[in-house]
């Protein structure tokens, strides 16, 4: 039997009366923005995959009206509020958005004969009901070009939804990316996939109940849908800033953006319409420097110098700006000042953690105590709903100082559990800290008693009254936080106390993500799951040739490392396998049988009996791993 959720305790409910006392909540230009231009709801919005799953519900934010409720941040509920509006928008004449079908916005721009698809949302299914939306109401107009903003899979993952690639492979459907595109998204989604899509899960909260004492959005879209995820490869790679195209008569003006919100990311303008798409580095929140779920540190000084450059070549020109996250923005005023803004937040942050890293300031110093001057705090697209303040400035001392804060007595610590043990013992007991621990409760000393509640979760995960007690901790924290993916995060850690592990919903290693792999990218998928005390002593090599390409490669499994060369070899390998680039994906699927790959289209000489030796020390990832326990 579960433990119900908790009210909200009288300290949160009292920090819930200052926020709406000290934020400007009269101000309703973003409510008019987020419904401007509305042409049409799809209702029930309610997406399913061919076999009746549902994949994205918008409905069951039905809930999100009124004042917030104590168990919720009142400025958080103003956010998922805007978020959940949902339909068909025309930002101008020629260019429209299909809002709240999925994490992320899909933009249609209307050419000379068909339409341009900006950003397809991260699921097949998603994405043709947001076409179907468009078609419905703006005619039956072809796909003639698919941009991709950038590599994060919310803005490719339903390419299949729009176009095929059949018509892509044909030339009937360009498609548009930042060079670096494909090996960024594939990458990020398989190389550590398997943790970020765990970690993602409380993120996103994609397990949690939709309403007041659950997830009522992740602050830069409600939640990730959980339908097919797809790729076509780019076929036009955008290099340099200024690079124009033309697609169906749509002028398009780029500019590179590497490093800032993804590593391979393009901002775009539209000349004939005065309009400009921010992609995701200029929403209405502070994004992520380091996204919760896991990801390279990003660029805050790079990403403030792209927002003056894109000041410096479009700003006298624009009279709308619009993203791939939330609302646009209009007047060509108001779409510098929020520019300015945006641009004014990361470079705050970056130059502000470095004046204090150099006076000796950690990372968790600079968190507690850094504020914003108040033109930014002021300003609601600078409140971290989606990022925050406090996990970015962690972020940046990470970024230039890396894990070790210089204090010798943090060089060697000990991992969870064996710290949680010694904690334990010191403090007299577990019973004895859960005793401790309810008085910080009572107090509303919530992060301390989350931090002695965990080390005891870690040494005794048995221990009902520890597990119960964090639980109604993680959940008071949530009940608080402005930012959408903490209080996913804190939420989903007390449903795992309370409800065991709910796993991974959403998947982003898909069959097409992994047909994308390189060669060289598939070899190193492979060696990240050696189990190297496993492979220690374990020693073979396999050549791989593949004949569309004329390629030769030699790996080699010694010392728990697999190795791989493209030179030339002299000696022969133990076992050869012979097939093409596109079949030759099936090496991940995990059959390393000879029956298996024969299936597959690869054809295998020599002593077949490596394959069963390196299937033995491979070890692929958990997508259940503990979080809160040990």
């Amino acid at each position: 039997m579960t433990s119900p959720s908790r009210a909200a305790h009288p300290s949160v409910v009292q920090q819930q009366a200052v926020l709406r006392d000290r934020y400007p909540f009269n101000d309703q230009q973003d409510f008019e923005d987020a419904k401007r231009g509305l042409i049409a709801r799809r209702t029930p919005n309610a997406v399913t995959a061919e076999d009746g799953t549902v994949v994205w519900d918008n409905d069951t934010y039905a809930f999100l009206e009124g004042d917030a409720p104590d168990t919720v941040n009142p400025s958080l509920w103003r956010q998922s509020r805007l978020v959940a509006e949902q339909g068909l928008f025309e930002v101008v004449e020629g260019i429209y958005q299909v809002r709240g079908f999925d994490l992320s916005n899909v933009t249609f721009i209307e050419g000379d004969t068909g339409v341009v698809v900006i950003d397809p949302l991260i699921s097949v299914e998603t994405a043709a009901a947001a076409l179907a939306l468009y078609r419905e109401h703006r005619g039956e107009r072809p796909v003639t070009g698919v941009v991709y903003t950038h590599c994060h899979v919310d803005h490719f993952g339903g390419v299949k939804g729009v176009t095929t690639a059949e018509d892509v492979e044909a030339g009937r459907v360009p498609v548009l990316a930042p060079e670096g595109f494909t090996e960024h998204a594939v990458a990020e989604n398989v190389y550590a996939g398997t943790a970020m899509s765990r970690r993602a899960a409380y993120m996103y909260g994609g397990a949690l109940a939709r309403g007041p004492q659950g997830q009522v959005g992740a602050g830069l879209g409600q939640t990730t849908s959980t339908g097919t995820i797809t790729l076509i490869a780019p076929t036009v790679d955008i290099t340099t800033t200024g690079q124009e195209e033309v697609v169906d008569g749509v002028r398009m003006v780029f500019q590179m953006a590497p490093g800032t919100e993804a590593p391979a990311e393009v901002l775009l303008y539209f000349p004939d319409f005065k309009a400009l798409c921010t992609a995701e580095d200029a929403t209405h929140t502070l994004h992520n420097l380091l996204t919760l779920r896991g990801a390279v540190v990003r660029d805050p000084h790079a990403w403030s110098h792209y927002l003056t450059e894109t000041i410096d070549l479009f700003g006298s020109t624009t009279d709308v700006a619009f993203a791939s996250h939330h609302w646009p923005t209009w007047g060509r005023e108001r779409v510098v000042s929020f520019l300015e803004i945006q641009r004014d937040l990361y470079g705050y942050l970056h130059d502000q953690s470095l004046r204090l890293i150099n006076k000796g300031w950690t990372g968790s110093e600079i968190a507690e105590h850094l504020q914003l001057p108040p033109a930014l705090e002021n300003a609601w697209s600078t409140h971290g709903y989606y990022g925050s303040v406090s996990h970015n400035l962690k972020a940046i001392y990470q970024r230039y100082m890396g894990w070790f804060d210089g204090n010798p007595a943090h060089l060697w610590q000990h991992p969870p559990v064996e710290a949680g043990r010694r904690y334990v013992e010191f403090m007299g007991g577990a019973d004895s800290v859960v005793e401790k621990a309810r008085d910080s409760f009572d107090s509303g000393d919530f992060r301390w008693a989350a931090e002695v509640l965990s080390h005891v979760v870690f040494a005794e995960p048995a221990h009902a009254g520890a597990r119960d007690l964090l639980a109604d901790t993680l959940e008071q924290l949530g009940y608080g936080a402005e930012n959408g993916t903490w209080r996913n995060f804190y939420l989903s850690g007390a449903t795992e106390l309370r409800e065991g592990q709910f796993g991974t919903p959403t998947v982003t290693a898909s069959a097409d993500i992994v047909a994308h792999l390189t060669p060289r990218m598939l070899f190193d998928a492979i060696a990240i799951q050696i189990d190297g005390p496993k492979a220690w002593d374990e020693k073979l090599s396999i050549d791989v040739h593949l004949t569309d390409s004329d390629e030769r490669y030699r790996l080699r499994l010694a010392n728990g490392v697999l190795n791989y060369t493209a030179a030339p070899q002299d000696a022969p390998a133990d076992l050869t396998l012979t097939t093409t680039t596109r079949a030759l994906p099936a090496l991940a699927a995990g059959d390393l049988t000879q029956a298996g790959l024969a299936a597959a289209g690869i054809e295998s000489a020599g002593d077949t009996a490596v394959l069963g030796r390196l299937a033995g020390v491979l070890d692929p990832g958990d997508q259940d791993f503990p979080i809160v326990t040990a």
